[in-house]
């Protein structure tokens, strides 16, 4: 395939730039069509328009891809830590050249505005440049033996090839973050972007590494049409080459991908759902926390994992803070992703708008208030705000993706925790207070993976032990813990002199 064939130029400037390009797979450091020929066409969420051709990727292109990725393994993992650093470094400065091209590029393919484009880019930064040094980390320790003679160490080895499954809505951190660790440990990676962002949740980053000058077969992309992730998710699960699986996604999709891993004894990573309180005290600043959630629940349109989904707010402070935050919530602006002015662009897809209003109806007729919001227009759902939502509505079950949240006044911030730890998710919460004692106390107390004090819920860094417990998932994505997903732990011994055996 000629370089012009595929998406390389992709800017998000001008749409009609984009317009009859195709991304192919990324396999052995070749662009490449699906073996069947078959391909999709990849729409822009706010006008329509068609943005690309993809390949339609099935089992078959997986195991080419697999394949390449392990007769890559063993060149990648005996690399000089100076290399990789080298081509990590390098990929930083290609993404902050292209800053402006990647960030129009968010725009149009899966509608992110200005203000989160910004912190997927900066992220992405942060990553390549940490990953930069795991090559010089320590990659095991001496350990004390009883057994006189004997000196005993654990060593950490990459474990080869890593199956990597990234979602469309955080696109260009969500991918950075499932192959980047891995690959800086010295295993080598194949990813299954989205369908809805297969040039910034995958083509993009082969673009980038491959200039980096990351060896071929080192990192792979395969790509899906709608709905047949199946066949690309369950190649990996079945090849014996796969050792590990990463996987960002929905509790159903993470517990079916969970079931069938564990038929071949493989260790995944799960990312799952949330359903994240923000909760505020009675003694917070009103303004703060009024502006705090507006962030946490409707940034990138309430599609990241860790937004807030529910505000409950002590009783005291209730009813001002609710009013005050229906008005700031109402007057967000919504439209265009590529205008920096806009807070709430589109929702993703049609069938995402769907729900929401579905799921937004079912709570108002079980009594529900809508106090900002609740009046889809397409391609977008405004910043909605509900209050008095029943426990039936499914609006409170599970999560729902998309900027809509519920305020619900508490007697206290007890009470709070209590109604948060009631779900069967623990992803992310936040806690807004003017006694920070008080807040962390309040903070041991939440059944979570990750917890903010004085501040909202959507945060994340490179280095940081980023994942949720009970149905939002196990493991932990970071840099600073990545050696303990992707590295094999070894025991090793050697004998300074023979040793005497019994027999």
């Amino acid at each position: 395939m000629a370089p012009g064939e595929r998406i390389g130029h992709f800017s998000g400037h001008v749409i009609g730039h984009v317009i009859g390009h195709f991304i192919g797979h990324f396999i052995g450091g070749e662009w490449m069509t699906s073996e069947s020929g078959r391909s999709y066409r990849k729409r822009s969420p706010w006008s329509g328009e068609v943005l690309a051709e993809v390949a339609a990727g099935d089992g078959e292109d997986a195991r080419r891809a697999i394949v390449a990725a392990h007769e890559a393994f063993e060149g990648w993992a005996g690399a000089l830590p100076w290399r990789r650093q080298q081509i990590f470094l390098r990929a930083a400065d290609i993404l902050e050249r292209r800053r402006d091209e990647v960030l129009g590029a968010l725009a149009v393919e899966t509608g992110c505005g200005r203000v989160f484009g910004e912190v997927q880019v900066g992220f992405a930064l942060k990553l390549l440049r940490q990953a930069a040094q795991l090559g010089y980390r320590p990659a095991g320790e001496l350990l004390p033996s009883d057994v006189e003679g004997t000196r005993a160490a654990a060593v950490r080895r990459p474990v080869g090839v890593v199956g990597a499954i990234a979602p469309w809505n955080a696109s260009l951190t969500l991918a950075g973050r499932a192959v980047v660790g891995p690959l800086a440990l010295g295993n080598t990676v194949v990813l299954k972007p989205s369908e809805e962002s297969p040039y910034t949740g995958g083509a993009l980053w082969a673009e980038i590494l491959q200039e980096a000058g990351l060896p071929a077969g080192t990192f792979n992309v395969v790509t899906h049409a709608p709905g047949e992730a199946g066949a690309v998710g369950d190649a990996m699960l079945a090849s014996p080459l796969v050792k590990r699986i990463n996987f960002t996604g929905s509790t159903p999709t993470g517990r079916r991908l969970a079931e069938k891993a564990g038929t071949y004894l493989k260790r995944v990573v799960l990312q799952l759902s949330g359903q994240n309180p923000l909760i505020v005290a009675a003694d917070a600043d009103v303004g703060y926390a009024v502006d705090a959630a507006a962030y946490g629940a409707f940034v990138h349109q309430g599609q990241v994992c860790m937004c807030a989904r529910r505000i409950y707010v002590e009783r005291p402070l209730a009813e001002e803070f609710t009013t005050r935050f229906a008005a700031k919530v109402a007057t967000l602006p919504t439209g265009d992703p590529s205008d920096p002015a806009t807070v709430v662009g589109p929702v993703i897809n049609e069938w995402a708008l769907a729900l929401l209003e579905r799921r937004v109806n079912e709570a108002v007729e079980l009594g529900a208030r809508v106090l900002a919001g609740g009046v889809p227009a397409p391609p977008c759902y405004p910043a909605t705000v509900l209050a008095d939502v029943p426990d039936e509505a499914e609006i409170t079950q599970g999560e729902t993706f998309g900027p809509v949240v519920i305020v619900e006044a508490v007697d206290s911030a007890e009470e709070a925790v209590a109604r948060a730890n009631a779900s069967d998710l623990g992803l992310a919460a936040s806690i807004i207070t003017g006694d920070t004692r008080r807040g962390l106390r309040l903070a041991s107390t939440l059944e979570v993976g990750i917890i903010h004090v004085n501040d909202q819920p959507v945060n994340d860094e490179p280095q940081m032990p980023f994942g949720g417990v009970r149905d939002s998932g196990w493991g932990r994505f970071g840099l600073g813990f990545a050696a303990e997903e992707f590295c094999e732990l070894r025991w090793v011994t050697v004998r300074d002199q023979d040793r005497e055996f019994p027999f």
